[in-house]
């Protein structure tokens, strides 16, 4: 394929049209970010800086807060800002930039998940050889592992956008860059690169989701032998874990598990990934832990 590229950027459709919605949706997102961003670090640091919280549990906590903060900074800014212009556009580097950087932390962000189901696995059907069995070297090596991943993922995706031959139109009917719109703009076959897209996006989204659905359905069943006070406490953080993973992985899957085709609803689904999940996930882990919750009063407490 020869690669002859006429197009320097690429002008998005943003969210809406309409002002009067757009001049409603900068207030709310402009909540939602800042809510990502304030609630995110306040789990960073509580779990830094708190004794209790210092199992493996927690350790993945942390990494997906930094994650979940970046990954809603790779579009929820831009988004934020054309909200607000009337020409929204984003350079051909910029765009290509943002394909890298969205599978990058997006991806991340399953495999993390998926750890932290493994971890709570371990945890609820193993009590008795967690600690041997998830200790910090493992841990790090997870963390490490999904980072990889991740990065090897975002190299394939965007390595496959690159080659593509750009020669107008150059208009993207979305909010952000990402692979199936600018394979809709590709000015050559695109059949293949988007079975080689769903295959990778989509075959990572559903086969983690496969993963996290056996791991928690296998602790619902461990579940039944225990205490209804052990019980409980379980099942409250396997709740809010199964909560995330709904929340995440539905969208990313309608998204991904399908060839190189785009629907009007792409846009609203693609909010629940990128910007409403980032910013549940403080409120969900929080609200449903009281470890967490305690561990947030002593450190308010100490500041104040």
């Amino acid at each position: 394929m020869e690669n002859k590229n006429n197009v320097t950027e690429f002008i998005l459709h943003g969210l809406t049209q309409d002002k009067t919605v757009a001049k409603v949706c900068f207030s709310l997102f402009l909540v939602f970010y800042a809510t990502i961003i304030l609630g995110n670090l306040f789990i960073i640091i509580t779990i830094k800086t708190s004794e209790q919280l210092n199992s493996p549990m927690y350790f993945f906590l942390s990494y997906l807060s930094v994650v979940d903060i970046s990954y809603s900074t790779v579009t929820a800014p831009k988004l934020i800002y054309d909200l607000l212009v009337e020409k929204k556009t984003i350079s051909f580097v910029g765009c290509i930039a943002q394909v890298f950087a969205g599978h990058f932390f997006g991806c991340t962000d399953i495999f993390l998940l998926t750890v932290m189901a493994y971890d709570r696995c371990v945890a609820i059907c193993k009590p008795l050889r967690y600690t041997s069995t998830v200790n910090k070297h493992v841990c790090g090596w997870l963390v490490a592992a999904s980072w990889v991943g991740g990065f090897v993922h975002s190299v394939v995706q965007t390595l496959l956008m690159i080659q593509l031959p750009f020669c107008g139109p150059n208009e993207i009917d979305h909010y952000f860059c990402d692979v199936h719109p600018l394979l809709k703009l590709a000015c050559t076959d695109t059949y293949i690169i988007g079975v080689s897209v769903a295959a990778n996006s989509g075959v990572i989204s559903l086969s983690c989701f496969v993963v996290l659905v056996v791991s928690y359905a296998v602790i619902l069943v461990s579940l039944r032998t225990r205490s209804s006070e052990g019980c409980l406490k379980a099942l409250y953080t396997c709740t809010s874990h199964i909560t995330v993973v709904v929340l995440f992985f539905g969208p990313c899957i309608f998204i991904y598990m399908r060839p190189s085709t785009t629907f009007s609803a792409d846009k609203m689904v693609s909010v629940f990934y990128t910007v409403v999940t980032p910013m549940l996930n403080p409120l969900i882990y929080t609200l449903r832990n009281e470890e967490v919750k305690n561990a947030m009063k002593k450190l308010w407490s100490r500041k104040v």
